[in-house]
C-alpha cells in the first residue's frame, strides 16, 4: 500500500493545479457508469458497417461489468484512498463501493480492446480517452495505481473475450444460413 501511496501522494504535490482540476473531474464522469462507452455502443449498433465493433462493445462491457463490479469488488472490498487518508480534499463527491478494481478503467479498457480486438480504427482515440480516465482516477485520490491497473487488465481481458465471442457468434450465424 506504500507504494500505491506514493504514487498518490506525488500526484497530489507535483501535478494538482487549477486547469487539471477542472478537466481531470469532467473526464471522470464521462466515465461515470460507464456512459460514455454505453453511448458509443449504441451509437456503433445503430449503424450497419459498425454493427459488430457495437456488438463486440457491448458484450465485452457485460462482462467486465460483471467480473468487475458483481464478483471482485465485493469480494476484495477494498476500502478507496481517501478513506485511509481523509486529509486530501475530493474535488468529486466521494463515490460509493469498493476500490478495487477500477470500474472506470475496466469500462475504459473493455470498449478499446472490444474496438481493437475487431480491428476498427476508432481503438486509438479510445484509448486516449481510456488513458486520461483511468489517470482521472489516481488524480482525483478515489482509487489506487493497483486498483487503475488491475481495471485495465480486466478491461482489456474483457474486450479480448467480447470480440471473440462477437466473432464466433457470427460465424454460427453465417454458417446456419449457408454462407
Amino acid at each position: 500500500m506504500s507504494f500505491d501511496f506514493s504514487i498518490l501522494d506525488f500526484i497530489q504535490s507535483h501535478l494538482r493545479c487549477g486547469f487539471l482540476d477542472t478537466v481531470l473531474v469532467f473526464i471522470t464522469k464521462l466515465g461515470n457508469s460507464g456512459w460514455i462507452w454505453i453511448a458509443v455502443t449504441l451509437l456503433l449498433l445503430l449503424l450497419p458497417k459498425t454493427r459488430k465493433w457495437g456488438l463486440a462493445m457491448a458484450v465485452s462491457l457485460a462482462l467486465e461489468s460483471l467480473c468487475c463490479d458483481m464478483l471482485l469488488k465485493p469480494l476484495v472490498a477494498r476500502p478507496r484512498p481517501f478513506t485511509v487518508n481523509p486529509s486530501v480534499t475530493l474535488l468529486i463527491a466521494p463515490p460509493h463501493g469498493f476500490s478495487f478494481p477500477s470500474g472506470h478503467t475496466g469500462a475504459s479498457f473493455a470498449a478499446t480492446s472490444a474496438l481493437y480486438f475487431s480491428k476498427s480504427r476508432f481503438w486509438i482515440p479510445a484509448l486516449l480517452l481510456s488513458a486520461a480516465i483511468a489517470f482521472s482516477r489516481l488524480y482525483l485520490y478515489v482509487h489506487y495505481p493497483t486498483d487503475v491497473f488491475a481495471g485495465a487488465l480486466l478491461g482489456c481481458a474483457a474486450g479480448y473475450f467480447g470480440s471473440r465471442l462477437t466473432e464466433l457468434a457470427g460465424r454460427g450465424t453465417k454458417e446456419e444460413r449457408g454462407a
